[in-house]
Parts: structure tokens; C-alpha cells; sequence
């Protein structure tokens, strides 16, 4: 019996993660679309929309346990998993001291041990030539105050993508860290809290659909990073040649914070 050839994507309900289910829908390689969130409502409204590729499978990616049971859920189907996309994400733009511990501590857990935990399940079910893209930030490139977490998380990502990808080179599979600048979506929408140093200043914002579109093709390129627009890549740049410090106080500045 022939495999079904899947993508499985993260946070998929909306946003950046909507934008991969409009792109792939149309990708006659793929049998389905397997399309993982907590909102079970608007799982099923992708399906609606999109049509029976869509599988909608409800799974809270701060815990572990949910992601062990959807491993042993991948294991009842014949499946290739051709692209994972982990996208699920959770920030907040304030101080250290505006969120609870339980936010905190559940920022690193869905956005570190959510993408480690998903590609360890999903590997076992990939091929040569399948690909994995974890999505990273621009802020993975440099220390950012008044989102420390959310930048340190987003780090993590990056580095362990690019790690990854090497160690995955013999298997034929590829991993991209995937580092969008600033988009307007739900996550941008759920950070601002309204904080008193809080950071609202967001320079040369990207629509989610054409940085969606570049991460697939430079994934499908075999990059170990995507990067979109000339505003992100000099900050890339400015990162591997100034000090942390001095960027540190460029982005307060640019912030209005003292």
C-alpha cells in the first residue's frame, strides 16, 4: 500500500500558519494537509474553506504528553511526511515583570520544547527529500529587552535548526530556521499588551503571505535559513558586527525607552 504523502503544520488556524495552508493546498504532491492548533473551531473552518485535503487534528503544543499521543496517532497511519512546518508561537512585548511565571515558563515551553518535541516525532516518518522549517524571528538574531523570552525562544530556534539541518544532511532531510521580520498577525496582535515598556515600534512590516512563499522555496533550495527583505538581512548583518550592547540601545531608543 502506498504511503500518503502529508504536511503537517503547527498553529495553522491563522495567521503565518494559514498562509503555508493556502500555499500547500495547491501542491498536488500531498495527499493532505495535516493541520494542528488548540482551536477546534477554526481547525474545522480551514476544512470548510480548503476541502477534505485538510486534517484537522486539536493538540495544545506547550505539553509534551499531547505531542508524545500525536507521535503514536502518526504511527496507526501509512504516512510520508514531507513537510513539517512548526509555526505554533507565543510572545508578549512588556517587561519581564507584567507576565505571570505560568506565561513565561509556557512561552519557552511552545515555542522551544514544542518544535524540539514535534520534529522528533515526526523524523521517524520522513524521507529523503522531505523538509522541516521551524519558525524562528528576526529577533532570534540579537538579545531584544522588553521581549526577552520571546527573542531567546525564537534563538533557540535558530540555532538548533541550522544545527539540525547539518545532522540531517545523510537522511536527505532538510531544516530550515525560518526568520520573518515583523508581521501583522495574531501573534503580533496577542503580544501587545498595552505594557507600559512595552515595544510598539516595528519598522518596514512584511505581509505573511510572501514571507510564507519564500520560506517554502528557499527550504525547497536547501537553505539552513530564510531570511525575507533587505530590512531583516541588515539586521542579520548589523548583528554578526556590533556590539549587543549598542543594538541593545539602537532598538530602546527605537522604542522610546529610556
Amino acid at each position: 500500500m502506498n504511503k500518503m504523502n502529508i504536511a503537517v503544520i503547527t498553529g495553522a488556524s491563522s495567521g503565518f500558519g494559514k498562509e503555508f495552508v493556502k500555499l500547500l493546498v495547491n501542491d498536488n504532491s500531498l495527499d493532505k494537509i495535516f493541520v494542528l492548533s488548540r482551536n477546534e473551531e477554526k481547525l474545522n473552518n480551514l476544512k470548510s474553506e480548503y476541502g477534505d485535503k485538510i486534517q484537522p487534528y486539536v493538540i495544545d503544543l506547550s505539553d509534551v504528553e499531547n505531542i508524545k499521543n500525536f507521535g503514536k496517532f502518526l504511527e496507526t497511519q501509512n504516512v510520508n511526511i514531507k513537510i513539517l512546518i512548526n509555526n505554533a508561537g507565543f510572545a508578549k512585548f512588556c517587561s519581564y515583570d507584567d507576565i505571570s511565571i505560568e506565561e513565561s515558563i509556557n512561552m519557552i515551553d511552545l515555542n522551544i520544547s514544542g518544535v524540539v518535541a514535534m520534529g522528533l516525532v515526526c523524523i521517524p516518518f520522513m524521507e529523503r527529500g522531505s523538509h522541516i522549517l521551524n519558525i524562528a524571528s528576526q529577533a532570534a538574531f540579537q538579545p531584544v529587552p522588553y521581549q526577552n523570552i520571546y527573542s531567546a525562544t525564537k534563538s533557540f530556534v535558530k540555532n538548533y535548526s541550522q544545527a539540525l539541518n547539518a545532522e540531517l544532511k545523510d537522511k536527505g532531510i532538510t531544516v530550515t530556521a525560518v526568520c520573518p521580520g515583523w508581521m501583522r498577525t495574531d501573534l503580533y496582535n496577542r503580544a501587545c499588551i498595552n505594557a507600559e515598556k512595552g515595544t510598539t515600534n516595528f519598522m518596514f512590516m512584511a505581509e505573511p503571505d510572501v514571507v510564507a512563499k519564500k520560506a517554502l522555496k528557499d527550504a525547497y533550495n536547501g537553505k539552513d535559513i530564510s531570511v525575507y527583505g533587505l530590512y531583516v538581512n541588515m539586521c542579520r548583518l548589523m548583528s554578526k558586527f556590533l556590539p549587543e550592547k549598542l543594538i541593545m540601545k539602537i532598538w530602546l531608543l527605537m522604542q522610546g525607552i529610556k
